[in-house]
């Protein structure tokens, strides 16, 4: 991802790449992104980065266990984050809008920047008001390290907003082994896929008398992702506060 980021920034006549951080350091990002040498070398410490770089708009595609603080970081320096890194608790996201707020300067996280995933998840929250039986089956990689996806939750929680909680399936059901039915979300299940050969894969399924209806989106590779990590790095100096999901951006 950051090198598909890193293509996608130095590729976009609007945007100009002025550094990028990594636990390993030293390469040029021009060859990393496969576009030529381009004297903007990987360096090790953001805050150091940060301070000596001074950009608008910081993209983090990092780990669940590490982006909290990167953006804490960048928002301290007055940077605005564009994050796609999934696993922000609820809490997470409360202490990240207090701080952009506290320093005056606009956040924007995205469960999945492809438009398609976008699309996807707001018709399913249009077919919820008609067909409230509904689990939700997302499929990734197998070096994905949390679960659900950022993407199932997001899904989950915009189908809640016109769906009734109650609880699906038989009353009396029984898992045979501990786990079978999925996560519960509102008496909603949730099913996570990790294997290798998967990029980012999801189908919303409703179920009702006499039918089913399936919306599924699939990233076949991280471009898809692209076009939505520039809007929003384009956009995010004009919000305000925390924007959370590319469908605010559209």
């Amino acid at each position: 991802m950051g090198r598909a980021v890193l293509k996608a920034v130095i590729d976009d006549a609007d945007l100009e790449l002025v550094g990028a951080v990594d636990i390993n350091g030293g390469a040029d990002t021009g060859d990393l992104a496969g576009t030529g040498k381009n004297g903007v070398l990987v360096e090790t410490g953001l805050a150091a980065a940060l301070e000596r770089l001074r950009p608008d708009v910081m993209i983090d595609f990092t780990r669940p266990d590490v982006v909290y603080g990167n953006v804490l970081t960048a928002l301290s320096h007055k940077v605005s984050p564009v994050v796609g890194t999934t696993g922000l608790s609820d809490a997470q996201k409360a202490e990240i809008k207090a701080a952009a707020e506290a320093n005056d300067t606009p956040a924007f996280i995205a469960p999945n920047f492809a438009i398609g995933a976008v699309l996807m998840m707001l018709m399913s929250r249009m077919a919820a008001k008609y067909m409230p039986d509904v689990e939700i089956i997302e499929l990734h990689h197998d070096n994905k390290l949390d679960a659900p996806s950022g993407t199932a939750v997001q899904t989950a929680a915009m189908i809640a907003e016109v769906r009734a909680p109650h609880v699906q399936g038989h009353p009396d059901e029984e898992e045979k082994i501990a786990g079978a039915r999925g996560a519960a979300y509102e008496g909603m299940r949730i099913h996570s896929v990790r294997l290798p050969g998967y990029v980012a894969h999801q189908e919303v399924i409703f179920g009702g008398l006499g039918q089913t209806l399936s919306i599924r989106h699939d990233s076949l590779n991280r471009e898809s992702f692209m076009p939505g990590v520039v809007l929003a790095a384009k956009k995010v100096r004009g919000l305000k506060s925390l924007t959370v999901g590319l469908d605010k951006l559209l």
